[in-house]
C-alpha cells in the first residue's frame, strides 16, 4: 500500500505524506517512497517546483515512527532486511544539500522532529495557524540527526535554536514566523490559495534563473564573501546558455510575458 501521493500538473510537482492514521509519521517505506519522489523531481526537466505537505489537518509530519521503531524488535529477519534494503535505497532530502529546484513546505499541523527537519530542507515553508514546530527528539532519549541540530541553528540563530533544542518545547506557527523559520501563516483554509500564490510568483521567473540563484544562495553561504562572488556555479553556467536568459529582455521590450522553456 502506497504511504505517499505524487502529482504532477504542469511544471508543478506535489508530494503528499500519506499516513493520517499515524500523523504522517515516517517509517521506512515513507521514506523509500519520499526519495523516489524526489528522485523524479530532480531528473524530470519538465518539473520546476516541488510541494511538500501531509494528508490531512493534524501534522504535516510528527517524526520518526517510533512506534514502528518499538514494533522492530518483533519483525522476521525477513521484513529486517526489506527494511535494510529500503533503507539502503533511500536519499531524504535533508541530506540533498544542493537540491537546484525550489521546494515548498505545506505544513498543515504538526511539524516535528523528522518532519520539521523535512521543511527546514525545503526553500520556502507556508504554515497554517494552528501548526507546531518542534524537535522534541531528547524527550525521547533520541537527537534531531537528520541535520535538525545543525540546521536549526542557522535558520533561526543560536539562542532561540538551542532554547527549543535543549527542552524540546514546541513554538507556534507564529512564533516560527517571528524567528524568521516561517515565511507565511495563514489559516487552514487560505493555505492553498497561499501556496499557489508562492507557485504562481515563482513561475513568473526563469526557471534556469530561480535554480541558478537558490544555488548560488546556498552554496555560498559555506564560502567566505569574496570567494561565493568569485566561484563559478553549474546553473548559473547553463542561465547564460539558455534561450531563456534572451527571452526575458525581448519579452520586457516587448511588453509581453515572457515565455519560459527552461532551457
Amino acid at each position: 500500500m502506497d504511504v505517499s501521493q505524487f502529482e504532477r500538473e504542469g511544471h508543478v510537482a506535489r508530494i503528499t505524506l500519506d499516513r493520517p492514521e499515524a500523523l504522517n509519521s515516517l517509517n521506512p517505506d515513507l521514506r523509500w517512497e519520499l526519495s523516489q519522489h524526489f528522485d523524479e523531481v530532480e531528473k524530470n526537466d519538465e518539473i520546476w517546483i516541488a510541494v511538500v505537505t501531509g494528508r490531512g489537518d493534524r501534522a504535516f509530519c510528527a517524526g520518526a515512527d517510533l512506534k514502528h521503531r518499538a514494533r522492530e524488535r518483533d519483525a522476521t529477519d525477513e521484513q529486517r532486511a526489506v527494511w535494510a534494503q529500503k533503507n539502503i535505497e533511500t536519499r531524504s532530502l535533508t541530506e540533498r544539500w544542493y537540491f537546484s529546484k525550489p521546494v515548498i513546505a505545506r505544513v498543515n499541523g504538526f511539524a516535528l522532529g523528522g518532519g520539521l527537519e523535512l521543511a527546514m530542507a525545503c526553500d520556502i515553508i507556508v504554515a497554517a495557524d494552528h501548526a507546531e514546530f518542534g524537535l522534541p527528539e531528547p524527550r525521547r532519549g533520541l537527537i534531531a540527526g537528520a541535520v535538525g541540530v545543525h540546521r536549526l541553528p542557522r535558520q533561526i540563530g543560536l539562542k532561540p535554536a538551542m532554547g527549543h533544542m535543549l527542552t524540546g518545547r514546541h513554538m507556534s506557527a507564529n512564533r516560527a514566523y517571528e524567528l524568521g523559520l516561517v515565511n507565511q501563516v495563514v489559516s487552514l483554509g487560505d493555505l492553498d490559495s497561499a501556496v499557489n500564490s508562492w507557485i504562481e510568483d515563482i513561475l513568473r521567473c526563469a526557471p534556469l534563473s530561480v535554480r541558478a540563484t537558490k544555488e548560488a544562495a546556498m552554496r555560498g553561504l559555506d564560502m567566505a564573501l569574496p570567494q561565493a562572488f568569485y566561484s563559478e556555479y553549474e546553473w548559473e553556467q547553463k542561465r547564460q546558455r539558455s534561450a531563456d536568459t534572451l527571452e526575458g529582455p525581448r519579452a520586457f521590450s516587448e511588453k509581453r510575458e515572457p515565455r519560459w522553456v527552461g532551457k
